[in-house]
C-alpha cells in the first residue's frame, strides 16, 4: 500500500505529507537537472549576450570595458550557474505544478479551480519577470558604468557580473508572482482584501527588500525604478481582491434574501398570520 494514501475520510497524517513533500521535491529537482543540462549547450550565447551591454559602453565612452575571471576556476563557474538559473527558468512551469499538487490535496473543488488559475497565471508572470530583468539590466550596466572616469580601465569580475544578471532575473520573476499568491490566498479565503490593502507598508518594504538584492548598495535609484513593477501588481492584486471580497458579500446577501422569502410551496405560506387564525 501508498504511504501516501489518503485515509478514507481524505486526509493524510503528517508523515504522509512528508512523503509527498519529498515526492514532490525530488520530481522537481529532477526536472530542473534535465533542463540544466539542456541548458549547458545555451550557455555560451547567453554569455555573449551578457557582454553586449559592456561592448555597448566601450564603443559609447572609448574606455576598457571587459568581464575580467580571477582565477582558473572562473569560467566553469561562471558557465555552471547560468546553466543551474536556466535550468530553474526552463523548468518553471513544472515545479510550479508540482507546488500546486502538493497543496491540491487539501482543497475543496473551488479551491482547486483557483489553485489552477494561479499555476496558469504564476508561469506567464514568472517568466515575464525575468524577461522584465533581462531588458533592464543592460541599463543598468550602462548607468552604473558611466559614473567611472574615460581615464580610467573597467575590469568587472565574471562571479560578480553574472551573480547580479542572474539574481536580476530570478528576483524580477518571483516578485512578479508574489502579489499574486496573495491574490490566491483571497480566494481560497485565507487574507481578506482589507488586510492585504492595510499590508501596503510590508509590500512596500519587501518590493524594495528585493530590489536590494539586486541592485548594488549605493544604486537607491536603480532600486526604486526595479520595484516599481512589483508595486504595480501589488495594487493590481489589491484592486482584484477587493472585487472578489465585494462579489462574496453580494452573494452571501442575495442568499440571506432567499431564506427571507416564504416558501410558496407552503399553503398560506406568504400570510402565516392567517394560517394561524384558520387553525383556531
Amino acid at each position: 500500500m501508498s504511504q501516501t494514501k489518503k485515509r478514507r475520510d481524505g486526509t493524510m497524517s503528517i508523515a504522509q505529507h512528508l512523503v509527498e513533500l519529498q515526492k514532490r521535491i525530488i520530481i522537481c529537482a529532477i526536472a530542473i537537472v534535465v533542463a540544466a543540462i539542456g541548458a549547458w549547450f545555451l550557455a555560451p550565447y547567453v554569455l555573449d549576450a551578457l557582454r553586449e551591454p559592456l561592448l555597448l559602453v566601450m564603443q559609447k565612452t572609448g574606455r576598457q570595458t571587459q568581464i575580467n575571471y580571477s582565477d582558473v576556476s572562473s569560467p566553469l563557474n561562471v558557465r555552471m550557474h547560468i546553466t543551474m538559473v536556466l535550468g530553474i527558468i526552463i523548468a518553471a512551469p513544472i515545479w510550479l505544478y508540482e507546488l500546486w499538487r502538493f497543496l491540491a490535496p487539501g482543497m475543496l473543488r473551488k479551491e482547486k479551480l483557483t489553485a489552477v488559475g494561479f499555476v496558469g497565471s504564476a508561469i506567464p508572470l514568472f517568466l515575464a519577470g525575468c524577461l522584465f530583468g533581462w531588458w533592464a539590466f543592460p541599463n543598468l550596466v550602462s548607468f552604473m558604468s558611466s559614473f567611472a572616469s574615460a581615464d580610467d580601465v573597467q575590469l568587472i569580475s565574471a562571479d560578480t557580473y553574472l551573480r547580479f544578471v542572474m539574481n536580476l532575473m530570478l528576483f524580477m520573476g518571483i516578485g512578479f508572482v508574489l502579489p499574486l499568491l496573495l491574490v490566491l490566498l483571497n480566494f481560497v479565503g485565507v487574507m481578506s482584501a482589507k488586510t492585504i490593502i492595510k499590508g501596503w507598508r510590508v509590500a512596500i518594504v519587501v518590493a524594495l527588500v528585493f530590489a536590494a538584492f539586486i541592485t548594488p548598495p549605493t544604486d537607491i535609484l536603480s532600486m526604486f525604478l526595479l520595484s516599481s513593477p512589483m508595486l504595480g501588481l501589488y495594487l493590481i492584486a489589491c484592486l482584484i481582491s477587493w472585487l472578489h471580497d465585494r462579489r462574496a458579500a453580494r452573494r452571501e446577501r442575495d442568499l440571506l434574501d432567499d431564506d427571507a422569502l416564504p416558501d410558496p410551496d407552503i399553503p398560506g405560506g406568504s400570510d402565516l398570520t392567517e394560517v394561524g387564525d384558520t387553525t383556531k
